[in-house]
């Protein structure tokens, strides 16, 4: 197993530093790319490329979370790695964790590990209904339960399957690129496994939700994955019968 870590970004000017710094004891190779982030960000990123020998991917436009991703994805896969461990940069994720995760992808390598976050309570109402909604929602496209949590940015890939979905043109660039992969490696047979995790909620977090233009895109996904499970239904009511 060869992992990295990944960190996707876009003008997370106060946090970037102190995720690279919690980061770097667990000893993974860190890749950090900049989804067109402005110059004050770029001098920050290229002068921890120097000091912290981590790699840098600058982009030259804002493409969104999943571009970003799967510019990762692509890089690790050119690198040699098996395995990219995904997280914000925004300094929620409990970095604590990252040996559970790992672990869990070295006893199935080929699985898709996936965080299920523990909110604390201080989490708008709000955003756990709108996640709720999108978790039956991909509940009713996998036609399963094995995916926890899917808007969690929290997870581990193996890079070789989460690449060949990734060929695909019309998987999601922004806010429902999360779901969305996790829902295309359900339908190619990819095991998950689910690893609670706690989260943190700051009230004035830098958040990149747009809340008009990503529900659009999050709806016009969940359209789109429930007509692909209409036509894969045979397929996963069967998988579903022989487990």
């Amino acid at each position: 197993m060869k992992c990295c870590v990944v960190l996707p970004t876009y003008n997370n000017i106060s946090t970037i530093e102190g995720m690279v710094v919690s980061l770097q004891p667990h000893g993974y190779p860190i890749l950090i790319v900049n989804d067109g982030s402005g110059p004050e960000m770029k001098t920050i990123l290229d002068r921890l490329a120097q000091e912290r020998r981590v790699t840098v991917l600058h982009r030259d436009k804002n493409g969104g979370k999943g571009a970003a991703v799967k510019d990762a994805i692509s890089w690790a896969k050119k690198q040699g790695f098996t395995h990219v461990l995904q997280m914000d940069a925004d300094n929620q994720h409990a970095v604590k964790d990252i040996p559970m995760f790992v672990e869990a992808a070295q006893n199935a390598p080929n699985a898709l590990i996936l965080g299920k976050p523990i909110f604390p309570s201080n989490t708008p109402k709000s955003r756990l209904n709108g996640r709720k909604i999108s978790i039956v929602w991909v509940w009713i496209e996998t036609l399963s339960t094995a995916i926890a949590d899917p808007m969690f940015g929290y997870r581990v890939y193996p890079v070789e399957a989460a690449y060949k979905i990734l060929k695909n043109p019309f998987v999601g660039k922004r806010m429902d690129f999360d779901p969305e992969i996790a829902v295309r490696m359900v339908w190619r047979g990819i095991d998950v496994i689910n690893i609670e995790t706690p989260v943190r909620y700051f009230e004035d977090g830098l958040s990149h939700f747009h809340y008009f233009y990503d529900n659009v895109r999050i709806s016009w996904m969940h359209t789109r994955l429930f007509i692909g499970m209409l036509l894969r239904s045979g397929i996963l009511l069967k998988r579903r019968i022989l487990k």
